[in-house]
């Protein structure tokens, strides 16, 4: 772990679909609000959009460790079986406002046929703005990370099998 990350963590679940039927960017960037929420009850809110360049962007509100984020994350590889999106996210504390980078990164590998493996990873490191706005608090950025790592790696625990199944679902869908 570098000095600044705060948290890496990687889970993986099962998806009962071929692999040549599973496009996550196809999912992601047309994931409903109702689905995304379904993925997990920190899931607030999801939409998607471009930025000011063209390239395709996920908007996804969740609540991590009782903190508001608003991810804005931009798409930096987008294959069918690998999507890795960057975000400097808003986070809203209880003490104020700040950022956060995370690096959201999906994958997907058959392991039989009709079946492959997600790999759901989730890294986030800490912004400029964040050490200035904990260091404020008296809160050094060890500590920080000790307290949000189990809230992240947790919420990345649970919503993995829940992406899975969503995954699942889409790669499934106008299959007779």
């Amino acid at each position: 772990m570098n000095d600044n990350q705060i948290v890496d963590s990687s889970f993986k679940a099962i998806i009962n679909a071929p692999i040549e039927r599973v496009d996550i960017p196809q999912w992601c960037f047309n994931l409903s609000e109702r689905e995304y929420q379904g993925c997990s009850p920190a899931h607030v809110a999801a939409g998607f959009t471009t930025t000011p360049d063209g390239k395709r962007m996920s908007i996804n509100v969740e609540i991590i460790g009782g903190s508001l984020m608003v991810q804005h994350y931009v798409e930096t590889l987008g294959r069918k079986d690998h999507l890795i999106l960057e975000s400097t996210s808003d986070v809203f504390t209880p003490n104020g406002r700040t950022t956060i980078r995370v690096t959201w990164e999906l994958s997907v590998k058959e392991i039989a046929p009709g079946k492959c493996e997600l790999t759901n990873r989730v890294e986030t490191h800490a912004t400029d703005e964040l050490v200035t706005f904990i260091g404020r608090q008296g809160i050094p950025l060890e500590l920080f990370r000790a307290q949000r790592q189990p809230f992240s790696i947790a919420h990345n625990q649970s919503e993995t099998p829940l992406f899975a199944a969503s995954i699942e679902r889409a790669a499934l869908l106008n299959i007779r």
